[in-house]
């Protein structure tokens, strides 16, 4: 059964409304700035022409516009040739104290070293879930396999990362929040 055109509308201003800014986010750590928004517009433009496919549960509603703006990026990155589309920037936080900043900045360095020596594919795997915060089922449907493909992936990237912090103390990996979500597959 098709919805009428102000219900139509409703939902989309509601899905638009409730994940623009994340999945913002999820782009613009994707691709540079400059190109975030407008691989967002393009995704939303998708996902209007689909709606009735969204779920209707905001969350997996989230997880789908995560996975269309994911096929924009690499509709783009194909286009235009680019190597670097799924890098992802992790920001410096700034303290008072300048010694818990420095040892903070060393601990971020060694994250970041870390990660640039990840995988692309290992970057987009962990990024999922820790900084868009996705259930396995949500992130396996971003990425277009089964849950249990994506948790395999997932713990393959978990241990690619270890190997390239082995260096670095266990309460490195606290203070910056990762421990906990490193440990279950």
């Amino acid at each position: 059964m098709r919805t009428s055109q102000p219900d139509r509308e409703g939902r989309f201003r509601a899905l638009y409304a409730g994940s623009y800014a994340d999945v913002l986010r999820y782009a613009q750590r994707r691709v540079h700035p400059s190109h975030a928004e407008d691989a967002v517009a393009e995704a939303f433009l998708v996902a209007w022409r689909r709606l009735e496919e969204a779920p209707g549960r905001p969350d997996d509603a989230r997880a789908w516009l995560f996975g269309i703006v994911r096929n924009c990026l690499l509709n783009a990155r194909r286009g235009l040739g680019r190597q670097d589309a799924l890098a992802v920037r992790i920001a410096l936080v700034t303290t008072l104290d300048h010694t818990v900043e420095d040892e903070a900045t060393a601990q971020r360095l060694d994250l970041v070293a870390a990660w640039r020596r990840l995988s692309a594919r290992e970057q987009e795997t962990l990024a999922l879930t820790v900084f868009d915060d996705l259930t396995s089922p949500q992130a396996a449907r971003v990425l277009g396999i089964t849950a249990a493909s994506y948790r395999l992936r997932l713990l393959r990237a978990r241990r690619a990362l270890r190997r390239h912090l082995d260096q670095v103390e266990p309460s490195t990996l606290a203070g910056l929040g990762l421990d906990t979500r490193m440990e279950t597959p």
